[in-house]
């Protein structure tokens, strides 16, 4: 096989439609933007979100608390996930991505109280819920906050 040979597979590489190429095309004169009007003109349209002057939706519904858009947020596991791991061995963010348990860890994770964990192990995580970090201590391991 040489490089002039090569082609794609039959059906692969469709043809541009070209817009605007005469009413034998099937779209032709105005080009599917119908007769005039403000979606019709070049550079014409409306913001994300606009319903025509009546007031948008976005602004119409109550907004409540506080976003904080500083915020970092923690990945959370239970302490169910914590079995995995053998006796005497640290639970880090890197040890849960390597695990599997994480698929992502970019602020740091909290361990909540969700489950029951049988093996004494040093976990170091960002948070723990107090029910977490009570069953952590009474199984015999450590919870370290980092």
């Amino acid at each position: 096989m040489k490089l002039h040979e090569l082609s794609p597979a039959a059906g692969s590489n469709k043809e541009a439609y070209r817009k605007g190429r005469g009413n034998g095309s099937g779209n032709g004169k105005t080009g599917g933007r119908g007769h005039k009007g403000q979606k019709a003109r070049s550079g014409g349209g409306v913001r994300i979100g606009f319903e025509g002057g009546q007031m948008p939706l976005t602004r119409t519904t109550p907004k409540r608390g506080f976003n904080n858009i500083f915020a970092k947020p923690y990945e959370i596991i239970n302490l169910s996930a914590l079995n995995r791991f053998e006796d005497g061995e640290t639970v880090t963010a890197e040890a849960l991505l390597a695990k599997g348990i994480l698929s992502k860890c970019e602020y740091g994770y909290k361990v909540l109280g969700n489950g029951s964990v049988k093996k004494k192990v040093t976990v170091q995580a960002s948070a723990f819920s107090q029910s977490a970090k009570e069953a952590i201590e009474a199984a015999g391991g450590k919870a370290e906050v980092v």
